[in-house]
């Protein structure tokens, strides 16, 4: 059952404007107002291949790791952006079009991953597992995406 709550998240996850919204406070480079809970990462279109912007919330961070969710799972384009290309410079904090390494997490590390966050942020996991559910018309399969420093190239 959606409440409420859930029912509001989706609405404004289908919201284009608002959703876009913080992608022009960070290319200002007034990223910094959203603290470290928010990334923006830019990425290639895989046709396209021009800068395409999403703005996501990081779900696990350490010294050189940032991991984020994919609530519309392998359907968002952003993550099918990144399944195509790998190219990555991400926004946070401070910091600002940082290259980074590109690595899909799969079903069951995800999971894992997801089992922690959610017993960190149970609120905020309640409500953005209700309102991914509700958008997508079931249970909705969320994916992880792992960002990391760029490893030195063999060559």
């Amino acid at each position: 059952m959606t409440s409420r709550i859930d029912s509001l998240i989706e609405t404004l996850l289908r919201t284009p404007w608002l959703v876009r919204a913080p992608i022009a406070l960070y290319r200002a480079g007034l990223g910094w107002i959203f603290g470290t809970r928010l990334v923006m990462i830019e990425h290639l279109g895989r046709v396209s291949h021009e800068p395409r912007y999403v703005v996501v919330e990081v779900v696990e961070r350490d010294r050189n790791r940032i991991v984020v969710a994919s609530g519309f799972g392998s359907t968002a384009q952003w993550y099918r952006n990144l399944r195509a290309n790998g190219v990555a410079y991400l926004s946070t904090g401070r910091a600002r079009r940082v290259r980074a390494d590109v690595r899909l997490l799969d079903r069951d590390e995800s999971a894992a991953d997801l089992k922690r966050y959610a017993a960190e942020h149970p609120l905020a996991w309640k409500h953005l597992k209700g309102a991914m559910d509700a958008a997508v018309g079931g249970d909705a399969v969320v994916l992880l995406v792992e960002f990391a420093p760029p490893r030195e190239r063999e060559d």
